[in-house]
């Protein structure tokens, strides 16, 4: 076989795909289904790509105005319940649909959303956190009245970031899981007593010795429970700690005498 008979035959070849791909691209093309929503344009490439470019936010805008977006169908009809999460799309730097979204994934996909930066919000919504997440409901979160962003970072929401050293600093020796000191997973509260076998008759002489009669609250002197913190901790105190990392002030120390009693009650004797 010639050379110029293999030309025309691997070109004829290249002509009918390029074809086939113009006249049915959700056979030729398409990576899967769309979502339900758009199911009518299943066969319809073109309403949401362009040829050669791809899809453009320009395509979505034709059924998909930011303006309306979480308020209004887009057959015009408000929608009952606004849409808590979604009225953002008014604050984005610009219109770049497909920088989140990835419409095929099947007709049952849960979300149509591949990934979301929060740097493509403006500067000003970015801190707005409750704009489009709900408070969580812990013990923990209940009591703070500072900024998520204090603790949390968009580009990685978990872990926070939480200085622990403003309440307690880790030492050699209190490299321990956090349910040793918080108990059922109660953060905002703590106890020094699932390792340290004291109880109120140990440390009472010691205490008074020292002009101290409020020792329920170990961290407010003991900052990492070294013996010789004692002479400087009480600084500042625990309100100041509270107001530094945002936690309504005094609940730290609620209640800790009762729980450390409730998980050590052996020793409750020695007071008698």
């Amino acid at each position: 076989m010639s050379k110029k008979i293999i030309f025309y035959v691997v070109a004829a070849n290249l002509a009918l795909l390029v074809l086939l791909t113009f006249l049915y691209p959700q056979w030729m093309v398409a990576p899967g289904p769309p979502i339900a929503a758009h199911a009518s344009l299943e066969t319809d490439c073109f309403a949401c790509h362009t040829p050669f470019i791809g899809s453009r936010p320009a395509k979505c805008m034709h059924c998909h105005q930011p303006a309306e977006i979480g308020l209004i169908t887009t057959t015009g009809l408000p929608i009952a319940n606004e849409r808590k999460l979604v009225p953002f799309h008014q604050d984005l730097i610009e219109q770049d649909c497909v920088a989140c979204h990835s419409d095929h994934k099947g007709v049952q996909a849960f979300r149509p959303i591949g990934q979301f930066s929060h740097a493509l919000l403006q500067v000003k919504t970015r801190d707005q956190c409750n704009g489009c997440h709900s408070n969580p409901g812990d013990s923990l979160h209940r009591e703070v009245v500072a900024q998520c962003s204090q603790c949390h970072s968009p580009q990685s929401w978990t872990p926070a970031t939480l200085d622990h050293d403003r309440f307690f600093r880790f030492d050699q020796d209190h490299q321990t899981a956090c349910a040793t000191c918080h108990m059922d997973q109660d953060y905002s509260r703590y106890t020094c007593y699932g390792c340290h076998e004291h109880s109120r008759s140990n440390i009472r002489e010691e205490h008074v010795e020292e002009g101290i009669y409020d020792y329920e609250n170990c961290v407010e002197c003991h900052r990492t429970g070294e013996a010789e913190e004692h002479e400087h901790g009480r600084a500042g105190g625990d309100a100041r700690r509270e107001r530094e990392v945002g936690l309504a002030p005094s609940r730290m120390r609620q209640d800790f005498w009762e729980q450390s009693r409730n998980r050590h009650g052996e020793h409750d004797d020695d007071d008698d």
